[in-house]
C-alpha cells in the first residue's frame, strides 16, 4: 500500500541485455512478459482482480534498457473492440534518468503503433493487441510505460495533507473521513465553503462532485485535482463561488482498485458505478456513505449539481452524460442541455456538446447519474474525458 519497490532481480550474467520488468508497485499492472526475440517482447496484463476481464491499464517498470536499440512491445489481451490507440493515442513513457537531466516527466512515445484483433481467443472470447516500436533514451535506465497519466492514492494523500497544512486553504476546506473500504484505506469527503458572515450560510445550494470510481481512469483524478486547485485558489472567481455554494467532494471513490492496479473493478470484482441502488453496505462502503451523505445534504439545502467524473476510453474529446425525462416539465425544472451548453460556448476548444447524451439506458440505471437524478438533483451529470 505503501508503494514500496520490491528488491531489484539480479542478472544472471555480465553482458546480459535482457530487460527487467517490474509492476508490483503502487497502482502497477503487468502479468507476465515472454521475450520473444532480442528486442521484442510480449506483454499480458493482469485482469481486475477477482474477475477474468477489465483488461485495460497497465503500469509498469523496465530496467537495464540499451540506448538507441530498436524496441518493440506488443500487449496481447486487450478485449475492447475499439480504441483510441486506433486514432492517435500513443502509450506514456517516463524516463527517470530524463527526469534527473532535463526535469522531463511523462512524454507519449512510440512509433508503429497498432491496435488490431489477434488470434488468441479462449472460450470464445476475442482479444485485441496493442504493439508499438520506439528507442530507449537511455543505456542502464529505469522507465516506465503506463496507459494514461498514473495518480495514485498516495499522491491524494500527499495532496490533501498539503491542504490540510495551509494556513488559508484550511479555513475553507475541510477534510474528513467518509467511511473506510474493504482493504480499510480511507475514503476521503472534503467540504469546500466560506465561513458564513453572521449565520448566512443556511441558503447556500450545495454542488457536489465525485471522481476515480472507475481505477484505471486515471485522467479523472487529474480533472478533481484541477478542480481542486481552482476552488481552493485565490482568484475572485473562487472566492465567489465559495461564498454562494457548498461544495461536497469525494475525490476517490475506489482507492482499493486504484492502489492494486485495477482498471473498472473494486476488490469485490464490481463495477461499483452499477451500485448506487444497492443497500450493500458491507460490500460496497464508499457508494453507500456517498448517496447517504448526499440525502444528508439534500435534508439541509437545495442540491445545484452533481458530477461524477470519469475518463473514456474510445472516445474523443471532453463531454457530458444527463438524465432527460420523456417530457421534460416546464419550471421549476433547468433543463439538462443547459448546463454543458454552458461548458460548451464558454471553453469551445475544451468541451465538445455533440458528444453529449442525454438518454437514460437500462444498463445504466444502478449510476450515480441516474440515480441521483431519480432522488431528485435535476442536474445529475456524468463528465467523460478522453
Amino acid at each position: 500500500v505503501r508503494g514500496l519497490c520490491p528488491l531489484k532481480q539480479i542478472l544472471h550474467q555480465k553482458g546480459d541485455n535482457t530487460l527487467i520488468f517490474e509492476a508490483r508497485f503502487e497502482s502497477g499492472n503487468l502479468q507476465k512478459v515472454v521475450k520473444v526475440n532480442e528486442f521484442e517482447y510480449q506483454l499480458t496484463l493482469r485482469t481486475d482482480l477477482y474477475t477474468s476481464r477489465h483488461t485495460q491499464w497497465y503500469y509498469f517498470q523496465v530496467s537495464n534498457t540499451q540506448a538507441g536499440m530498436p524496441y518493440r512491445f506488443t500487449i496481447v489481451n486487450f478485449t475492447k473492440r475499439n480504441s483510441l490507440y486506433k486514432r492517435g493515442l500513443r502509450p506514456l513513457l517516463y524516463s527517470e534518468a530524463n527526469a534527473k537531466k532535463h526535469k522531463v516527466g511523462w512524454q507519449r512515445t512510440g512509433n508503429e503503433i497498432k491496435y488490431y484483433k489477434n488470434n488468441a481467443g479462449q472460450g470464445g472470447r476475442q482479444y485485441f493487441s496493442l504493439t508499438w516500436t520506439f528507442q530507449f533514451p537511455h543505456d542502464q535506465d529505469t522507465c516506465y510505460f503506463a496507459h494514461c497519466y498514473p495518480y495514485t492514492y498516495s499522491n491524494l494523500q500527499e495532496y490533501l495533507v498539503a491542504i490540510s497544512k495551509d494556513p488559508v486553504k484550511s479555513k475553507f476546506c475541510k477534510i474528513h473521513i467518509l467511511c473506510h473500504s474493504l482493504a480499510g484505506n480511507i475514503v476521503y469527503v472534503l467540504t469546500i465553503t466560506n465561513p458564513p458572515k453572521s449565520g448566512k450560510g443556511t441558503e447556500r445550494k450545495a454542488v457536489i462532485l465525485t471522481a476515480r470510481v472507475h481505477p484505471g481512469e486515471t485522467n479523472s483524478s487529474w480533472i478533481m485535482k484541477g478542480f481542486l486547485d481552482y476552488i481552493l485558489g485565490d482568484s475572485g472567481k473562487a472566492r465567489l463561488l465559495r461564498d454562494n455554494f457548498v461544495f461536497k467532494v469525494v475525490p476517490m471513490l475506489n482507492p482499493d482498485g486504484v492502489i492494486v492496479g485495477n482498471h473498472r473493478c473494486s476488490l469485490t470484482g464490481q463495477d461499483l458505478n452499477r451500485k448506487y441502488r444497492s443497500n450493500m453496505k458491507k460490500c460496497y462502503p464508499s457508494i453507500w456513505y456517498t448517496r447517504n451523505m448526499i440525502k444528508r445534504v439534500m435534508g439541509e439545502r437545495d442540491v445545484f449539481l452533481y458530477c461524477d467524473i470519469h475518463g473514456h476510453n474510445r472516445k474523443q474529446n471532453v463531454f457530458i452524460y444527463g438524465c432527460e425525462r420523456k417530457h421534460q416539465a416546464k419550471a421549476p425544472y433547468v433543463h439538462p442541455h443547459v448546463f454543458p451548453l454552458m461548458l460548451s460556448e464558454s471553453c469551445p476548444d475544451k468541451f465538445s456538446f455533440p458528444d453529449c447524451r442525454f438518454r437514460v439506458r437500462k444498463s445504466k440505471e444502478g449510476t450515480g447519474r441516474v440515480v441521483m437524478w431519480k432522488m431528485g438533483i435535476n442536474n445529475s451529470y456524468t463528465l467523460e474525458a478522453s
